[in-house]
């Protein structure tokens, strides 16, 4: 598959990866992805906008032939999350990110188009427990596949809670990005069950 980050999106761009490209903008990238591959397409949406233009932005994305889309569960002015604890960054509630998965999954109109939910606990130090705590929650809601991230070397609290997620559920999708912990071979992430490893 192809990763389509904010990220890239915004530094091909001459732009801060502050959520700043619109969607239109965006378009344009996955179209130009398109004229090259015929892969699936994981796009990366930051926050998703309000639950009312997330829900607006899956059908658009999901007919010009996306396949995923991964939203995180932060609020306010995006930043990227490698800067941790060292910018202002808040999450959203449960309930209110939660809202946001149940618009976008009652918006799309085929089963094969996924959202995944990005939980950020780990980057902003909150713990495993905060962070499995959110998952079942964001599942509950209808999310296809949780996205757990770290700023860690050592994949320690990535493994935990892989480990602790797979206790209680064993078919939703976990994707890693392991930017960070990049020492870990994909075959030892997939011994411990998870799914998507993204190399970004």
């Amino acid at each position: 598959a192809m990763w389509v980050s904010s990220l890239c999106d915004s530094t091909s761009r001459g732009k801060p990866d502050i959520e700043l490209v619109d969607l239109s903008d965006r378009i344009q990238t996955i179209n130009e992805v398109m004229d090259v591959t015929t892969k699936p397409i994981i796009l990366d949406m930051d926050t998703g906008g309000t639950a009312e233009h997330f829900a607006y932005n899956v059908r658009t994305l999901e007919r010009i032939g996306v396949s995923a889309v991964i939203i995180e569960d932060k609020t306010g002015a995006k930043r990227n999350s490698l800067f941790g604890t060292e910018v202002a960054q808040t999450q959203d509630t449960i309930e209110n990110f939660s809202e946001k998965i149940r618009a976008g999954k009652n918006a799309q109109r085929t089963k094969e188009f996924m959202i995944c939910a990005r939980i950020e606990s780990l980057i902003l130090e909150k713990g495993v427990s905060d962070a499995l705590e959110r998952a079942f929650s964001f599942v509950k809601a209808g999310a296809d596949a949780v996205m757990i991230h770290s700023r860690k070397k050592d994949p320690t609290e990535i493994f935990r809670f892989v480990e602790e997620f797979r206790k209680k559920d064993k078919e939703t999708y976990i994707v890693v990005v392991p930017t960070s912990f990049n020492s870990v071979k994909e075959a030892e992430f997939k011994e411990r069950g998870v799914n998507i490893v993204i190399y970004a």
